[in-house]
């Protein structure tokens, strides 16, 4: 028994790529995250995601998340953008949703359990920035039918006409009027036929196709790709095709098949930078289970007639689309691997990070000292009076040491110190590991707000 369970975790450790320099899914691993929905805006992606409790044994999600890259390896946390809360008649459940943009506003679409009828809904928030503050500018949902009101997508045409979808086990589909916050026209059930969405083994007398739920609307080529997680549970994740976003839909295939310790999965795809993504979610992260999830992303192809090619889990995106600066303030929760450390948000700096026991790190990727460097600066605290340490390593969390900084006792995390250090000339382009020190420390040994390198005559 011993020898299964000492197999079981090396296999997750494998998984998870800990100690392997291209490891880079799940793309956090600083908290669960569940449900991905990417955006493209101004160059850069905008990661919208549901948030697992820590040991959640349901769907305790309370909040969205907000993660950015330009790049596709260094991920940037900017915390909670939208609660259930947002919506003063949601009793709870922040469950998949999507973010769009038009002219210039953001509009959210989210599942949530009403307080009025203690039955799912679908709302719709607005922000000026894809950052938030979202407010609901209903004050009511958008949408409610009969059964099933989750997991809404929305796409925007070529033509401007904005085609809205949700639903499991139903699919429903309804146009939006240009404001985004109210539907044109009536609310169309789609058929759920084997031709459209495959056929299921078993019993079919709810759901007679694989069709499950967390639809998503993609058009490349003038061809419409509708994807969706597919049953029987576990979930594998399928797609279909149309001439048109309102179908009628043929059948394309497995998308990705059942795999990764989750019962669920969600896709999410977009074009970025010339290269097509799909994002989705697994349990692999320590902990991870079909209720503790965490999104991964993998670089998609198609055939020349257009069909996706079936893809696997695997360790996820190795090609970075630009190097880092490291001359500019980075935040501490930019970060393209960890591991033992736990993102949190406060009043005084925003989001942060908390190194959980000693030896935790994080690490970027492709860090470009074009100029040289030969400071290092960087906001941190701890609670404790003496022994903790931050070292700055390149290439590995054993490579070489750019320094040791002692860590200031500051009293807690809405308390901090701005700390500098000389360090080597250094040049080129590295992976940069800060490395968090604290033996026989209990608890959360020590915070990291942000960092940032300099020439020695430069202000940190």
């Amino acid at each position: 028994m011993m020898m299964n369970k000492n197999l079981k975790l090396l296999g997750g450790l494998l998984l998870l790529g800990i100690g392997n320099a291209l490891a880079q899914n799940p793309i956090v691993q600083t908290m669960y995250t569940a449900d991905p929905a990417p955006m493209v805006y101004n160059d850069k992606i905008y990661l919208y995601t549901s948030h697992d409790e820590d040991n959640a044994t349901w769907f305790v999600m309370d909040d969205w998340k907000l993660y950015t890259t330009e790049d596709m390896i260094n991920w940037t946390d900017h915390g909670v953008v939208a609660s259930y809360k947002t919506f003063h008649w949601a009793k709870g459940d922040a469950w998949a949703i999507q973010v769009v943009e038009r002219d210039g506003k953001f509009y959210l679409y989210a599942p949530i359990t009403s307080a009025i009828n203690n039955r799912p809904a679908i709302g719709v928030a607005v922000s000026d920035s894809p950052y938030g503050p979202f407010y609901d500018p209903l004050g009511h949902p958008l949408v409610q039918t009969k059964e099933g009101d989750i997991d809404p997508t929305v796409f925007i045409d070529d033509d401007g006409q904005a085609h809205l979808y949700w639903g499991n086990p139903f699919l429903y589909h309804a146009k939006l009027n240009k404001d985004m916050i109210s539907l044109s026209g009536k609310i169309t059930e789609i058929p759920m036929t084997s031709e459209a969405f495959g056929v299921r083994e078993g019993n079919v007398e709810k759901r007679p196709t694989l069709y499950e739920e967390a639809p998503w609307l993609y058009k490349r080529e003038g061809l419409y790709y509708l994807l969706w997680g597919g049953g029987p549970i576990p979930e594998h994740l399928g797609y279909s095709t149309s001439e048109s976003p309102i179908g009628p839909w043929k059948y394309g295939g497995t998308l990705m098949p059942t795999e990764g310790r989750s019962f669920t999965n969600h896709p999410g795809i977009i074009d970025f930078k010339g290269k097509t993504y799909l994002f989705y979610h697994n349990g692999a992260l320590p902990g991870g289970s079909g209720f503790t999830r965490s999104v991964a992303v993998e670089e998609v192809e198609f055939t020349a007639e257009g069909a996706i090619k079936p893809l696997k889990m695997t360790q996820g995106i190795t090609e970075q689309l630009k190097p880092l600066n490291p001359y500019q303030k980075v935040e501490a929760e930019t970060i393209a691997w960890s591991e033992h450390v736990k993102a949190k948000q406060n009043a005084e700096v925003g989001v942060f990070v908390q190194a959980m026991q000693d030896g935790a790190y994080t690490s970027v990727k492709e860090v470009d000292f074009a100029t040289g460097a030969s400071k290092f600066t960087a906001r941190i605290g701890t609670t404790h009076n003496t022994g903790v340490t931050m070292e700055v390593r390149l290439d590995g969390i054993e490579g070489q040491l750019l320094t040791t900084m002692e860590v200031p006792r500051t009293g807690g995390d809405n308390r901090w110190a701005l700390v500098s250090s000389d360090i080597p000339e250094v040049s080129g382009k590295h992976d940069v590991y800060f490395v968090f020190k604290a033996k026989s420390k209990p608890g959360v040994i020590m915070y990291f707000d942000y960092w940032m390198f300099s020439k020695q005559n430069q202000d940190g």
